[in-house]
């Protein structure tokens, strides 16, 4: 178990393509994704603030070309640190869980095969304990996200940088304050990695049950192009959701101003923008699942390979 989850955190911080996969491509479609999700957001008009007017909804492309043009280029890579920080946890913590599911827990029959049902339970309990360990990295990523558009709007900037960021919800809120957000949260992580986890492993099995392709890099491959896809359309709308309750301004007792819970949050956006406001920022957050889902689960195999541990 503590090799499993060593090899992950190695995969996600130590391995050069899956670091520049992240820092180069991907998380500028999700500070992109982030942008593009706050955009419109109807709540805000009990608040009599005006941004719902001033950040009109521009798409994916011209939404990326405003950060750049309107706060810097290096802009796009606003909140990465804890981007980070919250991959190793993240990562470490759904994979070891869903695997220690799916042997010992679970089990699998004798002929090997894994049910669906196991594997949709299992991908979704790991996404919960994953997320709920990173929430607090989750929540800084989302509020640094968005401070070059407070600044845009003439708000005062929250935070100095990643650590300033931390100690300051945590002088604030308390530990507590570091959870904020954290039910939406796992709700998004349960599907996102029932989409992921539970699609790369009944497609890469049924790959190589029912198919002439053997496990290697190719049904990897496939496997992995069919779980980014999946799991971007299940977590689009829980993570529309948990985006706006984490950044959403608070009292003095840390309670939210715009949502009391992740159902009140999803009624508002329904009937203030309708259903299609739930996939705001699909296009960048399929973009970015995509490629991070391809080499993630290629690095994470072939690690598992040259360590001596069997596939996935």
């Amino acid at each position: 178990m503590i090799l499993e989850f060593l090899l992950v955190s190695l995969n996600v911080v130590g391995f050069f393509p899956s670091l520049v996969c992240f820092l180069l491509a991907t998380f500028p479609l999700d500070l992109t994704k982030t942008r593009l999700q706050m955009q419109g957001e109807a709540a805000l008009a009990r608040l009599g603030d005006n941004a719902r007017e001033s950040a009109p909804y521009r798409g994916m492309v011209r939404t990326a070309l405003g950060i750049i043009q309107e706060e810097g280029f290096l802009k796009l890579w606003q909140g990465v640190t804890p981007a980070i920080y919250r991959h190793v946890v993240y990562s470490g913590g759904r994979m070891v869980t869903y695997e220690h599911l799916r042997e010992v827990v679970f089990g699998k029959s004798e002929d090997k095969h894994y049910p669906l049902w196991k594997s949709v339970i299992g991908g979704m309990m790991a996404g919960v304990i994953g997320q709920f360990l990173a929430n607090p990295a989750d929540l800084v990523k989302v509020q640094m996200q968005m401070e070059g558009k407070r600044k845009l709007e003439g708000k005062p900037l929250r935070f100095r940088g990643v650590h300033h960021a931390f100690a300051k919800i945590l002088a604030e809120g308390g530990i507590r304050g570091l959870w904020a957000g954290w039910v939406p949260n796992i709700q998004r992580a349960a599907l996102v990695n029932m989409g992921d986890l539970t699609t790369y492993d009944t497609v890469k099995h049924y790959l190589i049950l029912n198919t002439p392709l053997e496990d290697n890099i190719i049904t990897h491959g496939l496997s992995s192009l069919c779980s980014g896809l999946v799991a971007s359309v299940l977590g689009t709308p829980a993570d529309v959701i948990k985006s706006r309750i984490m950044n959403q301004p608070r009292d003095k007792q840390g309670r939210g101003l715009l949502y009391k819970s992740s159902s009140d949050c999803l009624i508002q956006a329904v009937q203030g923008e309708g259903f299609m406001s739930l996939y705001k920022g699909f296009l960048p957050a399929w973009l970015r699942m995509t490629p991070w889902s391809l080499v993630f689960w290629l690095t994470y195999e072939k690690i598992r390979e040259m360590s001596g541990v069997s596939p996935f």
